[in-house]
């Protein structure tokens, strides 16, 4: 039974009731005889919690910590940490299988929540898979009998199983599209002979038309979508900007080649048509990069020794055009050398010689480069940076904050959920052999590269919206403490700020009023512990790095709770809710490349390429098998649960007992609300051509919800979640 509120109406003191926000699930007796505590909705800090419920406040928090031993139950309520090592099935009798465990010295990675299950029989390291439907997370994470019916695995993975057994061999799972129009076939758009495996999807899963392919069909094949989708689409997280020239590889030259790329001056210049030199052009920041090279280069040997997949090092390169749009101008893929193969690495330009051999290769190597930014993507900026490395947020602060905490009350609505996600996806989309692994091009090497990206680039200090842009040279802080951008029209950050200073004015509004002096902040042996452990258990990887920050002011603990905010709220929402509409038309976000490039494998696949160019893009996209699987994924991690709670509208019980609090409040709502005036007046002025324009799918992951959120015509518009719960 899951338990609301309770309202205890003082006898001739109506006025007087106390409220208890319980929002929690009691279990029958016989599972779990302890009596449960529930504390008031009024927020207490520890030194202030009345002498009457001060033992209970303790306890309760002892409690959650549990032990440490044994296998947890279903009905648990206790939170703990272990590493990922429950990835592999190596007692698989038809189909072992191992990964590498994550988190320690050699694999870096957030923990997870302690399930407690068995070693495995076969691999010391690895814990056993669950036998059960269900990975266990504490109880009060579980999903509600709503959000179960939105997102139905159960159902997901009968269908998939269903489109499994249709596939009588390898060749067909390996089967290509016979043709770009065939794709459409995937989106109920036409009819298509002689693509029988197509109707067999068709009859198992029921797609929408994505929204990228409703305005308009061939988007994809232009190079200004393809760099506006570098600003403006699902992974805008990556582009950075170029501020030394020629571009560096830190990766050791007597194994990956030398460390100066081989784009040159020249070929830059030439591409700009010379209304610059190039350090012109670097000093005046015209030059942006998707830089994936020394990421990926060390695993490319690796990833070619599986089926199905290839990969390379890559850079895209762009140049800021005076209208204020970003233009392609050069595209670098490097394969290292091996035993037998010395290393090989090209550079292709828009139209390359000017010929439609020419032509054709570029549109080959950026296939190959949206397919690793669509794995990057979905590994990093999406899983690590916001499921993965909340987690440890979520169990220290069940752990060490009490539920009276004020902390742990603002935060608490940013958790809902997370914890569940993050089990069903150890389960079906990072596992070994699971989702992530068959769609996307790393393979079975998927988590361990999202390993290395966490032990090289990941910093708490640069989660915040304002310190990853500079980070990544897209922005500088000017003396007045205000960011200015290095493309103006960037609509995930123009956006992003907006909702950023408006959470940090919240949190540090919040923060204020809670604690009159920084002696409350350092005093607070609750919070201390909290923080101590998010660093020491959670990320204990990174626990001696010294960006971490101290709570030792105002201004240091509301950048802290500003930053869990961000990153569970509008960063989840950008990188999560614009995978089905613009990742669901294949050719616009392939996840993978199936095939070399020609001109590095030469012979007789230069000649099938100049013979046959679609087929050879066709052959290079994920087949259709893996198509229709990462659709059916990317439309289920797209949606909005009916019982979502979004940021803006949902109010905690504890904010309406305090009037300071809930006027902060309503000063934050009402800024959402004037965001979401703001989004509507970009995206309709012809000026700011990354957001608008004929055919143009508006940015509006970033727009908050106004009103009913069931109302909205998009998914992507549908208002910002405030937690990762998808």
């Amino acid at each position: 039974m899951l338990l609301g509120d309770i309202e205890v109406f003082p006898t001739g003191q109506e006025e007087s009731a106390v409220t208890f926000h319980c929002n929690s699930w009691i279990d029958p007796s016989h599972c779990t005889p302890d009596k449960r505590v529930f504390f008031p909705a009024r927020s207490y800090l520890p030194s202030q919690t009345p002498k009457g419920v001060e033992a209970l406040r303790k306890r309760e928090l002892e409690i959650l910590r549990g032990t440490g031993c044994g296998e947890r139950k279903e009905h648990d309520r206790i939170y703990d940490y272990d590493v990922y090592n429950d990835l592999g099935n190596p007692d698989d009798e038809k189909n072992p299988t191992t990964r590498p465990v994550l988190g320690g010295k050699e694999h870096p990675y957030p923990r997870r929540c302690r399930t407690g299950r068995p070693r495995s029989k076969k691999d010391p390291f690895s814990e056993e898979r669950s036998h059960k439907d269900h990975i266990y997370v504490p109880r009060d994470e579980a999903f509600t009998e709503r959000k179960m019916g939105a997102f139905d695995t159960k159902k997901f993975m009968s269908q998939l199983h269903a489109l499994t057994t249709g596939i009588k061999t390898a060749k067909h799972k390996d089967q290509s599209f016979p043709s770009l129009s065939a794709i459409d076939k995937l989106l109920h758009l036409f009819k298509l002979e002689g693509a029988a495996f197509l109707e067999g999807i068709r009859r198992v899963f029921k797609f929408e038309t994505p929204e990228i392919h409703d305005r308009d069909k061939f988007a994809w094949f232009r190079d200004e979508e393809f760099a506006r989708q570098t600003i403006a689409g699902m992974n805008p997280l990556s582009i950075q900007l170029v501020t030394e020239f020629p571009i560096k590889s830190k990766l050791d030259e007597a194994t990956y080649g030398p460390a100066d790329s081989l784009i040159t001056e020249e070929l830059v210049e030439e591409q700009i048509r010379r209304v610059m030199t190039v350090e012109e052009a670097v000093a005046n920041k015209k030059l942006f990069m998707l830089d994936y090279h020394d990421l990926l280069l060390p695993y490319v040997l690796k990833v070619r020794k599986l089926e199905g997949t290839t990969l390379y090092g890559s850079r895209a390169l762009f140049f800021l055009t005076a209208d204020g749009t970003l233009r392609p101008i050069a595209i670098e893929l490097t394969r290292p050398k091996s035993k037998r193969k010395p290393q090989w690495r090209q550079v292709f330009t828009p139209g390359c010689d000017g010929s439609v051999t020419g032509s054709w290769l570029w549109q080959l190597a950026k296939a190959h480069v949206l397919a690793h930014d669509a794995g990057v993507h979905q590994l990093v900026s999406h899983w690590l940076r916001t499921h993965a490395c909340t987690e440890p947020y979520i169990i220290a602060a069940n752990r060490q904050l009490s539920q009276m905490h004020p902390v742990y009350r603002l935060l608490h609505p940013h958790f809902r959920f997370t914890m569940e996600i993050n089990a069903q996806a150890r389960a079906m989309l990072i596992n070994a052999d699971g989702i992530i692994e068959g769609s996307f091009a790393p393979g079975e090497y998927s988590i361990e590269l999202s390993s290395v990206a966490y032990d090289q680039q990941w910093r708490f200090d640069m989660e915040a919206l304002p310190e990853d842009l500079i980070r990544r040279g897209m922005a500088v802080r000017k003396e007045n403490g205000e960011l200015e951008l290095a493309i103006e029209d960037y609509p995930y950050a123009n956006d992003g700020l907006l909702i950023w200073d408006a959470i940090k004015e919240w949190a540090l509004t919040y923060v204020e009023h809670y604690y009159p002096c920084t002696a409350d902040i350092v005093d607070d042996e609750e919070l201390q512990a909290w923080w101590t452990e998010v660093r020491t258990k959670g990320h204990a990887d990174k626990q001696d790095e010294p960006w971490w920050p101290e709570l030792d002011s105002h201004e240091n603990l509301a950048q802290a709770l500003a930053t869990i905010m961000w990153v569970t709220s509008a960063h989840h929402a950008a990188v999560n809710f614009g995978q089905y509409p613009m990742a669901g038309y294949i050719p616009n976000r392939p996840t993978m490349a199936r095939r070399n490039m020609p001109t590095e494998m030469g012979g007789d696949d230069m000649r099938a390429f100049v013979e046959a160019p679609e087929k050879v893009l066709l052959d290079t996209f994920p087949s259709q098998y893996q198509s229709a699987i990462v659709l059916a994924i990317l439309d289920l991690l797209s949606t909005h649960s009916s019982d979502e709670e979004y940021m803006g509208t949902h109010e905690e019980p504890s904010w309406k007992q305090d009037g300071v609090i809930r006027q902060a409040f309503d000063k934050f709502k009402e800024r959402t609300r004037d965001i979401v005036e703001q989004v509507d007046e970009w995206n309709n002025d012809p000026d700011r051509k990354n957001r608008h324009g004929a055919g143009m799918v508006p940015y509006v992951l970033l727009r908050p919800s106004d009103g009913d959120p069931t109302d909205e015509k998009m998914v992507m518009e549908m208002g910002i979640p405030n937690s990762i719960s998808i």
